[in-house]
């Protein structure tokens, strides 16, 4: 596939003027990523920053015993790896691919000086900070206040968002530990969704059959993020 296309799937690069794109391009490295693999994790120095064209990416907040629970999500819509051009070196997140696909890889000085040219990169990159910030926040507010029911809703949702496809390969255990809850929980409640044909779920494949029924079910926190997104990032 052209390099040019590729750039387009990611949507930060697709908002770049034709000659900030075509700067960055040779330093593009295509990668492809395999699930659960590791792109940063907490407390280390970030080398490199990711723009996801087809996988997703979860960002994890990790407790000293090793429990985990997800903060929010990357797709093709965004990039891995804010903390470097905010000031930071290092994440006090974990960031594991939850969706095998493909990314472009940037070393992370050489976005630091694109960032710093204060260009439409730069203005790009803030905007969709901004736009994770609002996920962080309601993620955090959701796992407080809302029913796992609706969680799941909510994760499945934002995972859909940033899928080529309606179906997502993952296993009861890993959603159980992105969303901090028992592996027992997450059966309860995909096994409701699925009898209410809304998803069907075999060896770790989830299929989803009926966006409306879920967007019915899920809670108010779904529609603020995607509100957000679409503001900033369109």
């Amino acid at each position: 596939m052209p390099l040019q296309r590729d750039l387009r799937q990611n949507h930060i690069l697709a908002a770049l003027p034709r000659d900030e794109y075509q700067r960055l391009a040779p330093h593009l490295q295509r990668v492809d990523l395999m699930l659960g693999e590791s792109l940063a994790e907490s407390g280390e120095l970030i080398r490199h920053v990711y723009f996801p064209l087809d996988c997703i990416v979860s960002l994890l907040c990790v407790m000293e015993d090793g429990d985990s629970t997800e903060i929010a999500v990357v797709g093709a819509e965004g990039v891995v790896g804010i903390s470097l051009f905010m000031g930071g070196e290092s994440t006090p997140s974990r960031a594991i691919v939850k969706s095998a696909g493909s990314a472009y890889r940037l070393e992370g000085q050489l976005l630091k000086a694109e960032f710093y040219r204060a260009g439409p990169l730069q203005v790009l990159l803030l905007r969709y900070t901004q736009a994770l910030i609002t996920q962080t926040a309601q993620t955090a507010l959701c796992n407080r206040y809302h029913s796992l029911d609706q969680q799941l809703c909510r994760w499945l949702l934002l995972s859909l968002d940033r899928l080529p496809t309606n179906e997502l390969v993952m296993t009861q255990e890993l959603i159980a530990n992105m969303l901090g809850v028992r592996r027992e929980g997450v059966t309860e409640s995909a096994g409701k969704l699925q009898r209410a044909g809304l998803i069907t779920y075999h060896r770790g494949h989830i299929s989803i059959l009926d966006r409306p029924g879920l967007e019915a079910r899920v809670c108010q926190c779904y529609a603020a993020v995607k509100r957000e997104y679409d503001r900033l990032l369109n």
